[in-house]
Parts: structure tokens; C-alpha cells; sequence
């Protein structure tokens, strides 16, 4: 059509009262239409069996090793789709596979599905896809949420939500069991860097950005792939710290600080929703009634499917005594809300199920409305039209373009927490690289890499950098020397270091942990290894220039070695290309801009967070972290002037624009998170000392300036009051950037 006559279309159609969302409400209407068909035709067992999922090793032969390539146990794939009727498989079946490979799984389980099976619905897969397509050989492996998070680019994160979809979709997978939008508030927890930190603003609009990425404005288009926003909820504050612990969180906390990136995630249209594996004020949320069904369903109107976590309807009976019996377990949990099982190693849930709806203890109607929920998002992914792998997207899976979008990832995340004047360093230098996590691949990706706990360093690409092989790329070997000094388990040569370190202009000594993921990371001192302190204050003890790199997951306390560090790195776990993003900053290639999403603690009984409450900070109590949430220097200096509100009074719903001045007064290009925080004086319920409600990542060369300016609503200036329900009440506000504070009244 040509551009004359689509103008005139459009037009006619708005002057015959069209309107686009018709079309959206038509699309709806045939949506829900075939999903009538489809569960009209639909046996209770086949019903049943769309609620069941279990892991790929249920129906593959059993690897010997890692690197072995996975094989399809034909026998027991037809038993679970013809047989068991089972709806969704997950997960990698031990290690990473090859595209080829995973081509071949996908292909192989959907021929079955819909050549063998009588109504042909074809299967969910889904896999964890945390920081890229993880589980999948080759494919661009960005840095941890936490370190997206402190880029404070919600560009970066829609751009790395994005290429994971691409490449999840490119390995023939459409659903992803990500993002993590717990609140990261207590640090000893080992999932911490699977969040994007402590602030909820900060986790919603990061939340947002990656769920956008990822299924764009179709999660059936091609490259896109459906979302699974998890862990709901309030998982990330267990009270000893420890995975899979119990949390204590009262309702008005819940609302104003664990939900809203919930919420959010639910808004921007995620379909699918992971359950908190463990329990919440006493009662696990697997068989909260409250949480999954009054409050997620219908409170927040999701329209999507709610799958538990690893075999935690199980262990409602074997772990936690709420249920007498297996089938007491499967009950509880399918009537309080969940859709489907992750059962994962067999089909116990199946029959037992069958077995409780036969007796009449389940109601047909509540597996019909999980079997339509998960029937729809099937729908949604596109996998009636085509279940199986689109070998197109091959071509672009883990291209240069996406490696440097990784590697702009990596160099924004970096966050300089100290320099006294000994960053950058000059590439003719002479530097001694040293510990633990200097010249490993794993410890810069961390868990969720080709294996669950990311710690086996044969899988990793030998062409990608260690933080040693940046540095000696970028200055050259004959300028490095390189001594492990201490490892994980002890001293590895760490006399040898300390005398090497008298011939070098500086020592880079990279600290940190290990690799781990969910439990196996649970840790009684937040404390970093005692070997590693001491081993930092030999190499102070010579006198050489200390250049601290901290490669870590959570922040590890390093109180004892922070006043003689003569600059400070947070690393954070970059990605595969950290080790050239740490370089770059190192020799000032890179100009760091990352700032803390999370406080850095001074002691390990400091744990308090930014947006304390008034009476933490009175008397003797203190707010006295090593870092704040929000710090992070650079190589140049920002100054900030001409705050300014257009108005000091506004009215209930009215928006407040707030506009302020930031100049690069330095001498180096560089970028800068504009973060505008709000307090509210005076509150029914005691209020926080400040929240962040706004940041924009700038750019300004030196001498530059530009106004940024942002928006308030009433939504910004609420909280959650004493019945437990939003509210906005009259009074005074500071909106304060950097230094600079300005005062409002909300009549």
C-alpha cells in the first residue's frame, strides 16, 4: 500500500470510531477461544499432565562427565509425553549443550508431542537463562544482575535482557526462568547477585527493563521468549541468612518493599511466576492461599501460570510437616494456587493429582483454570504455530554485536570505591598480578554457568580473558608478573609474591569468592577469607602501591585492608568479558561509572541499608557502611547546581517536575548516574530516611554540561499506611540530588 493511501486508511478508521485496541480486544477474545477448544477436548489426564513438569535427566541417558554430549533417552521421553501426558521439561541435564545439540533435544521432544501424541500441544521448555544463555556452549555470557544493576543503564539491561532472549530462542528454548526480583537486603544470602539489589525502586524499573528485553511487544515473535519473574516472594530475607530459610516479613512490609517489583513484572506483562521455596511468617508460600491466589491472581490480576520451584511440593510433606502425606502436599499446593509442578524426577505429582480429582478432594474447576493459564501462554510463545528451533537465528547467536554490547555491560558496571590517586595506571607500568580471582574465567561469571554452581573451569572459552590475560593484552607480558599467591584453599606461593612485588610500580591483587549458587554459597562470616586479608597486608608491608580488585558475588568485608589500599574495584561478577571491562578501567581506557546497588558493610553485624528508619540513625545508632548504596568515583569530577521545582506546593494527583544542573568540572570524559532521592518528614507510619525515586545515566565530555530533569507523581510520594493499604497523606518533602535539597509541601 502506498504511503498516501495507509494515511488515508488510518484516518477512516478513526473517524468510523476504530480503534486499535479493538484489535487487541479481538485478538484476546480468539485467544481465549481456542484455549476453550483445546481444554474442551482435553481428558483429565491430559489435563493433569499439562500441570507436570520434570527435568531433562528424567529422559536422557546419564552423562559421564560435563563435557560429554547429552543424549535423549527415546523410551522414556515417549513414556513422559505419551504416557504421563507431561506438559513442560526444564532445565540442561547437567551441563551446557551445543546449539546443534539442543536443536536436536527440542526437535526430538516436540516430533513426539506433536506426531505422536493425540491432541498434539506441544511442550513448554523452559531453562534458567540468568545471565545470558548460560546453559548453551558459546553464548554471550553478561555480567550478574547485581553488576547490571550498578551500571544504573536501564539501556544495558533492556539491551542484555534482549540478546538473552535472542539467544534462548536461538537454542530453541521460549521460556526463561528470570528475572530475580527479590529484594537483595541481607547479604549474607548466596543469591544476592542473582537480584538487582537493595532499593525497590532501583529492582522495579530494572525489572521492567529486562522483562521488556526479553518479550518485547510479542513474546511469539521469533527472537523473544517468555519471562518468569521469581522468586514470589520475599525469598531474599531469610533471618539467618542461609538459602531457603524462613523469612519473617509483616504485611506492611511486604506490600511496601518485597511486592512492588512484583507488581511491576506482572504489569510489563510477564506470564509466568516462580514460587519462594521457602516460607514466609511460618506458612511456605508453595501453599499460601493469600499470596497466590488473593493477592498474585486476583489483587494483581495476573493472567499467567504459577510453576513452583525445585520438588518443593514434595517437600511441603518431607521438609516442612505442613502436609501429612504426599498427596496432603499436592493438595495444599494446587488449591492454594500453584498451575504447575516442578516436580522434577518422576511423576508422583501426576498420579497423585489424578488420583485426588478422581476422589473429588481437587475440583475439575481448578484444573481447568491452571491447564488454561498454561494453554495460554503456550498460545502466547507461539508454539502452536511452530514449537521447534528457528535455525535462522543462528547466524547472529553470539556476534560481535552482542559481544560488545557484553562487553559495554562489563565496563559500566565496574564501580571505583577508592583511589587515592594511584588510578588510572600508566600503560608503561610495571605490575605484579596476584590472588585468588586473578587468572580464573569462573570466578568472573560465577553460578549459572554451563553448570549449576559455574565452577568447572575446563568448560570456559579459552579465547576470553582472565583479568591476568586483559592485562598482559593490554600493557604487554614483559610489564606483568604474575604469582597466585593464595588460592580458595591456602598459600600457593605467596613469599615468592611478596618479594616479586618489590620490582613492580604496583600490585593488582584480586580478591574475593569462589564460585557458587543457592545453597551450596551459604557462608557463617560475611567476613572475606582470612588468608586473603593477610595476605593483602604482607603486600601493603612492602611499600608498593595496592591496587584492590574484588571479584564477588555479595559484598565480603574487607574493613581490615580498606585504609591502606591505594584504590579499591568492585568487580562485582562481570561476565565473560570482566576481565577486559577490570583492564580497561585499570589503564583508564574506561572511565568507571558504576555505583553500589547494595550498602557495603563495614563489620559483619553492620547490615543496615540506605533507607533506614529514623530511630536507626538516633542516639548511638548509627548508619556507618564501608560504602553507601549509591557510591562509586570516577576519574573526573561532576559538580551540581540549580536545583530546581517548578512548584513548592502541589496538589493530590498532581506530578512535580524537578529539574538540576550537572557539569563534567574535570578533565576526563566521563559518565554519571543522576539519582534524585525523596523524604518524606513526617509519616502515620515511620518513614525512611530517603528513597530513591529517580536516576538517568548521562554522558558529558569535559567541561560539558547538561539539565536533567525528571517527574514526580503522587504514586512516588505514597507509602503503605497502618490498615495495610496505600495511602498519600498531606506534608512536607526534601527531593534532594548529590548535595543539593530542595523542600515541597503535598497539600
Amino acid at each position: 500500500m502506498e504511503k498516501k493511501y495507509l494515511i488515508l486508511f488510518v484516518v477512516m478508521l478513526f473517524v468510523s470510531g476504530f480503534k486499535f485496541s479493538d484489535v487487541n480486544k479481538s485478538k484476546n477474545e480468539d485467544l481465549e477461544k481456542n484455549i476453550d477448544k483445546i481444554l474442551s477436548s482435553m481428558t483429565i489426564e491430559e489435563k493433569v499432565g499439562q500441570m507436570t513438569q520434570v527435568t531433562l535427566e528424567v529422559v536422557s541417558k546419564e552423562r559421564k562427565s560435563e563435557s560429554d554430549e547429552l543424549v535423549l533417552d527415546i523410551g522414556k521421553l515417549k513414556d513422559a509425553i505419551l504416557k504421563y501426558k507431561v506438559g513442560s521439561i526444564l532445565n540442561t541435564g547437567g551441563a551446557a549443550n551445543s546449539i546443534e545439540s539442543w536443536h536436536n533435544i527440542i526437535t526430538t521432544i516436540q516430533d513426539i508431542a506433536l506426531k505422536e501424541s493425540r491432541l498434539k500441544i506441544p511442550v513448554l521448555y523452559g531453562i534458567d537463562a540468568i545471565h545470558g544463555a548460560n546453559f548453551t556452549i558459546g553464548a554471550t555470557l553478561f555480567p550478574q544482575a547485581i553488576a547490571m544493576s550498578a551500571t544504573r543503564n536501564k539501556d544495558i539491561v533492556f539491551k542484555g535482557g534482549e540478546i538473552t532472549a535472542f539467544e534462548t530462542r536461538a537454542s530453541g528454548i521460549p521460556w526463561n526462568f528470570n528475572p530475580v526480583l527479590g529484594m537483595g537486603r541481607e547479604p549474607l544470602w548466596p543469591r544476592l547477585w542473582e537480584t538487582y539489589g537493595e532499593d525497590v525502586y532501583l529492582t522495579t524499573e530494572m525489572g521492567r527493563a529486562y522483562v521488556k528485553g526479553q518479550q518485547g511487544n510479542d513474546i511469539g515473535a521469533k527472537d523473544k521468549v517468555a519471562t518468569c519473574i521469581k522468586h514470589y516472594l520475599g525469598y531474599s530475607v531469610p533471618k539467618n541468612g542461609n538459602d531457603r530459610t524462613p523469612a519473617w516479613i509483616p504485611e506492611r512490609m511486604m506490600r511496601e518493599i518485597f511486592l512492588p517489583s512484583f507488581q511491576a513484572g506482572v504489569e510489563e506483562g510477564s506470564m509466568t511466576v516462580m514460587v519462594n521455596s521457602s516460607e514466609i511468617n511460618g506458612i511456605p508460600v508453595h501453599a499460601d492461599h493469600y499470596l497466590l491466589t488473593e493477592l498474585l491472581k486476583d489483587e494483581l490480576n495476573f493472567k499467567g501460570f504459577i510453576v513452583s520451584d525445585w520438588e518443593d511440593i514434595k517437600r511441603l510433606h518431607t521438609r516442612d510437616r505442613v502436609a501429612e502425606t504426599p498427596e496432603q502436599a499436592v493438595k495444599m499446593a494446587v488449591m492454594a494456587g500453584l498451575d504447575m509442578s516442578m516436580v522434577p524426577y518422576d511423576y508422583s505429582f501426576y498420579e497423585i493429582l489424578l488420583k485426588l480429582v478422581d476422589d473429588g478432594e481437587v475440583p475439575v474447576s481448578r484444573i481447568d483454570d491452571a491447564v488454561r493459564r498454561i494453554l495460554r501462554v503456550k498460545l502466547m510463545v507461539g508454539l502452536f504455530e511452530n514449537p521447534y528451533p528457528n535455525k535462522e537465528l543462528v547466524q547472529k547467536f553470539a556476534c560481535n554485536e552482542f559481544t560488545q554490547a557484553n562487553l559495554d555491560a562489563a565496563r559500566e558496571a565496574i564501580t571505583l570505591l577508592k583511589n587515592n590517586s594511584k588510578l588510572p595506571l600508566k600503560k608503561n607500568s610495571k605490575v605484579l598480578v596476584t590472588g585468588p580471582t586473578s587468572n580464573l574465567m569462573r570466578v568472573l561469571n560465577g553460578g549459572w554457568t554451563f553448570n549449576w554452581q559455574g565452577d568447572n573451569e575446563s568448560l570456559y572459552p579459552a579465547e576470553k580473558f582472565t583479568i591476568l590475560e586483559a592485562v598482559q593484552n593490554k600493557i604487554g607480558k614483559d610489564n606483568v608478573l604474575f604469582y597466585e599467591g593464595v588460592d580458595f584453599s591456602g598459600d600457593v606461593n605467596s613469599s615468592a609474591a611478596v618479594d616479586a612485588a618489590s620490582s613492580v610500580d604496583a600490585v593488582i591483587l584480586c580478591l574475593g569468592e569462589s564460585n557458587y549458587s543457592e545453597s551450596p554459597g551459604n557462608i557463617t562470616d560475611l567476613a572475606l577469607d582470612v588468608r586473603q586479608i593477610e595476605y593483602a597486608k604482607k603486600l601493603y608491608k612492602t611499600g608498593i602501591p595496592v591496587i584492590l580488585v574484588l571479584i564477588e558475588g555479595r559484598p565480603r568485608v574487607i574493613n581490615p585492608i580498606v585504609e591502606d589500599a591505594s584504590a579499591i574495584v568492585m568487580g562485582y561478577l562481570p561476565g565473560m568479558e570482566g576481565g577486559i571491562a577490570i583492564s580497561d578501567v585499570l589503564f583508564g581506557d574506561v572511565n568507571p561509572s558504576g555505583k553500589l546497588p547494595f550498602t557495603y558493610p563495614k563489620f559483619v553485624n553492620g547490615n543496615t541499608t540506605y533507607d533506614y528508619k529514623p530511630i536507626e540513625f538516633f542516639d548511638v545508632n548509627k548508619y556507618d557502611p564501608q560504602f553507601p548504596f549509591g557510591f562509586g568515583l570516577s576519574y573526573t569530577s561532576f559538580s551540581y547546581s540549580d536545583l530546581k521545582l517548578e512548584k513548592t506546593e502541589i496538589e493530590q494527583n498532581e506530578n512535580l517536575k524537578i529539574s538540576v544542573k550537572v557539569t563534567n568540572s574535570g578533565s576526563v570524559d566521563g559518565k554519571e548516574a543522576v539519582e534524585l532521592y525523596l523524604t518524606d518528614i513526617y509519616g502515620s507510619v515511620t518513614r525512611p530516611n530517603k528513597q530513591l525515586k529517580r536516576f538517568e545515566k548521562i554522558e558529558l565530555k569535559t567541561g560539558e554540561s547538561k539539565v536533567v530533569e525528571f517527574s514526580l507523581n503522587t504514586h512516588d510520594l505514597s507509602f503503605i499506611g497502618r490498615d495495610n493499604k496505600r495511602i498519600t497523606e498531606a506534608g512536607e518533602f526534601i527531593v534532594s540530588v548529590s548535595d543539593l535539597k530542595k523542600n515541597f509541601f503535598l497539600k
